[in-house]
């Protein structure tokens, strides 16, 4: 059986998060699930889970992971940054405070999070920011987008300055630029579109690339679609 890891999980209420959060735990493996709204994850009832009500881009919530940490785990091997905000606008219609909650969740968020669990993680850790194809350069980006396509590119971005900034410490970056996929989030940006893969598939694919990913790959930017969105 493979060795049992440490992983945490943002954006566990719903869709891709909800599936990694069943998915891990099956396989052996403990998690800790944040999300703004812990109910779904605490109804699981799982021996090998934890999780709290965690707002990543408040200050006091991400405190409360460090404490967490340094209290039970001690280490981490694995984070998958999956926390994602989704505003559909025309764009002439976007305020200022859209970008701002695109951005607080997407990149500042990501990033104070990531920033708590490196002290916690080894050479052999890997970091999984969880980005969209609309953040990549070649893809048909749906209009409406600007703040969330933006933001998700600024994560891609940092996936890979940091690859390279802790190349020789490690843990290994990688990014995962998702297609369209039916969540709840995008039925509620996209009424009535139906998406090429559902939550679990996705989320399946997710969780064999965080536990194997990093010994081929650091500092990439994988595109995960059979479609072009």
């Amino acid at each position: 059986m493979p060795k049992q890891k440490n992983i945490i999980i943002t954006g566990t209420s719903r869709g891709i998060g909800y599936e990694l959060v069943s998915l891990l735990t099956d396989a052996g493996h403990n998690v800790l699930a944040l999300s703004r709204d812990a109910a779904p994850v605490s109804g699981l009832d799982i021996s090998n889970c934890w999780c709290f009500s965690c707002d990543i881009t408040d200050k006091k919530d991400i405190a409360r992971v460090r404490q967490f940490l340094n209290e039970t785990w001690t280490h981490v091997d694995i984070l998958i940054n999956n926390s994602g905000y989704l505003i559909s606008k025309p764009f002439s219609k976007l305020k200022r405070e859209d970008f701002e909650d695109s951005y607080s969740v997407n990149v500042f968020g990501a990033a104070a999070m990531t920033q708590v669990v490196l002290p916690f993680m080894k050479k052999d850790g890997h970091v999984v920011n969880i980005s969209s194809m609309g953040g990549i350069q070649g893809s048909l980006k749906f209009p409406g987008l600007a703040a969330y396509s933006s933001s998700k590119g600024a994560l891609i971005t940092l996936t890979e300055v940091l690859a390279e900034e802790y190349k020789e410490t490690g843990p290994s970056f990688n990014c995962l630029a998702l297609g369209a996929v039916q969540t709840e989030m995008l039925e509620e940006a996209f009424p009535g579109y139906e998406a090429p893969t559902t939550a679990k598939e996705m989320a399946q694919y997710i969780m064999d690339f965080s536990l194997t990913g990093n010994k081929m790959y650091n500092g990439k930017i994988l595109q995960v679609s059979s479609s072009t969105p």
